[in-house]
This record gives structure tokens, sequence and C-alpha cells, in this order.
């Protein structure tokens, strides 16, 4: 009898331990499914290696993005976007919105000009140092769009690149929330 109940002791043990290994690899696997869904489809986590977006983000801030920011509606001037490179699409980048689909984009003695206009962009909520250069024209394609950082003077931005404009289509998400090293909103 003695005998007979430790072996009916042993065995849920063993089904007790059979039942919580599997538990926590349901868990596990639950966990990476969720984990897989919002990296690729809900958010994009980027971290941020130059100084080109200073002073609104710093050098090796961490941000996620909003993939979903653009479903429904189109970039704006100002958003500051994650998008891939144009002219290596293996990097990431991020920068801000400046001319959209169809303008002209102009800068001379570092102010932005669209379509012509004898005012300037008022970029005084972004722009800290007074930027330096002409550059342009350049003509937005439809469905593209001119992005520049707003550390004018230390960017590598649409100015530069040999495919100057990002397609909708290569914009990964709306730069949304800072999470490291201090968290807040990105504007």
């Amino acid at each position: 009898m003695k005998s007979e109940n430790k072996q009916k002791e042993k065995k849920a043990e063993e089904t007790s331990f059979a039942r919580e290994v599997m538990e926590w690899i349901t868990v596990i696997l639950i966990s990476a499914a969720l984990a897989f869904t919002l990296d690729k489809f809900i958010i994009v986590n980027a971290k941020i290696p130059s100084a080109s977006m200073e002073p609104t983000i710093m050098t090796g801030d961490r941000l996620i993005g909003n993939r979903l920011a653009y479903i429904n509606e189109d970039p704006a001037r100002g958003d500051v976007v994650i998008f891939l490179f144009p002219d290596n699409e293996k990097e990431y980048f991020i920068k801000r919105v400046i001319g959209l689909p169809g303008e002209v984009v102009n800068i001379r003695e570092g102010k932005v000009y669209i379509n012509d206009s004898s005012e300037p962009l008022d970029e005084s909520a972004y722009i800290v140092t007074d930027p330096l250069g002409d550059f342009g024209p350049y003509k937005v394609p439809e469905g593209a769009y001119f992005m520049m950082g707003d550390n004018r003077n230390n960017s590598m931005d649409s100015r530069f690149w040999n495919q100057h404009y990002v397609y909708k289509d290569k914009i990964l998400g709306k730069a949304w929330v800072r999470y490291y090293p201090k968290p807040s909103k990105v504007k």
C-alpha cells in the first residue's frame, strides 16, 4: 500500500513538473510572438547614433516610433520620422519632414523656403543655432518627402544624399516617445 502511494505521489510530481514546464514554454512562446508582432507591425525601436537631431533628440537616446501613425494620414511638415535611408536601406535614419510631395525646397543662407515663398519656414521651435549654406532648389516628387536634421550644420540629410527624397513606403514610423535615458515625448 505504501509503495503504491509513493508511486502515485511520484507520478503526480512528474505530471506536475511536466505541466509547469509546458506552462513556462507557452508563456515564453506567447511573449516572443507578442514582441515580434509589436516590433514588426506596431512600433519601431531606434537608437540615435549621431548629433544630427540635437537638441530635440540627443546622441545615444533610444526612442520608439509609431508604425501606425501614417496608415490613414500622410506625414506633415515638422513631423520627426524614422525611415529607411534612401542610399542604404539597411540603415534606419531619423529626421524632420521639411518638404512635402510636389513642393520646391530652396535653402538660402540656411533658411528654408517652400515654393518660392518670400518668407522662410518658422523653425524656431527646433532650430537653436543659425544654419548656414545655400542648397537647392529641390523639387520633391509625388509620394516623397525632403528630410532635414534639426542640427542643420551637422546633419547628413536630404541635401547631401545621392537620392534626396524619402518615399512614404520607406517611412517606418513617427517618432513618439524617448524611453532612455530620460522618458519624454518627441516633438
